[in-house]
């Protein structure tokens, strides 16, 4: 069996061809992560200095409609745990990759730029890092936001009933009363009289209330506290 000469100029042609194929998938490659890159410089920068954005263009077809929320919910949600629902572009802590991943998943599906990105977290995600939870929404008219993502931990579980108190004056009051009324059981009978009577304990629970309410003002004063109705939108610090 005779075997094929080799002809040096077909392999060198071959050779030229297997270097441009490969020169062409790593430019093709390079181009899909420089794009990428790009993409995710635009999501970062649309996320850190937001324009409020009425609506977005999203195809309904292709939302999960349990992610959709009314403002109104978020705003129950805010007064319920004390969060505050913010531009995004007041949020101080950092966006996790897994945040960015989603957006560009959402875009590409949508082919669109989000655009006016909201957050609900707790107030201190404004202006420092914390542990808990933030959830990005972005606006698709009517009052209706989409939630993007989530990350971050779950709140606390009494989170709720821990801010109770802070829902409007009346609950501030009704905590009042109950503390001034158990601090009030702690003192030791007799301690102001030596008779025990109805009128001394009522009257040392009046002072307990006037004592703890004076607290409770100065403290809400001093560090500008406020309900948590009049906060849940708010970007000021001092609300």
């Amino acid at each position: 069996m005779l075997l094929k000469k080799t002809n040096i100029e077909e392999r060198l042609f071959r050779l030229r061809a297997k270097e441009n194929k490969a020169e062409n998938i790593l430019k093709e490659v390079y181009n899909l992560l420089r794009e990428d890159a790009e993409r995710e410089t635009g999501i970062a920068k649309r996320l850190a200095v937001n324009a409020n954005a009425p609506t977005n263009p999203f195809r309904f077809d292709l939302l999960d409609t349990k992610r959709i929320f009314h403002l109104e919910q978020i705003k129950e949600i805010c007064i319920d745990y004390r969060l505050r629902f913010l531009n995004s572009r007041y949020f101080k802590g950092p966006f996790p990759p897994s945040a960015i991943a989603r957006i560009k998943q959402l875009e590409k599906l949508h082919h669109l730029e989000i655009q006016g990105f909201m957050i609900m977290a707790p107030s201190k995600l404004f202006k420092l890092e914390d542990k808990d939870d933030p959830l990005l929404f972005a606006p698709i008219g009517n009052g209706y936001f989409y939630l993007v993502h989530k990350w971050g931990n779950d709140l606390h579980p009494l989170r709720k009933w821990l801010m109770w108190p802070f829902r409007d004056l009346k609950n501030l009051i009704v905590l009042v009363l109950f503390l001034s009324y158990l601090v009030t059981l702690m003192i030791p009978e007799g301690l102001f009289s030596k008779t025990n009577s109805s009128s001394e304990f009522w009257i040392v629970y009046f002072f307990m209330f006037k004592s703890i309410a004076a607290i409770v003002i100065f403290y809400g004063v001093a560090l500008g506290k406020n309900f948590n109705p009049a906060i849940w939108n708010s970007k000021y610090f001092n609300a």
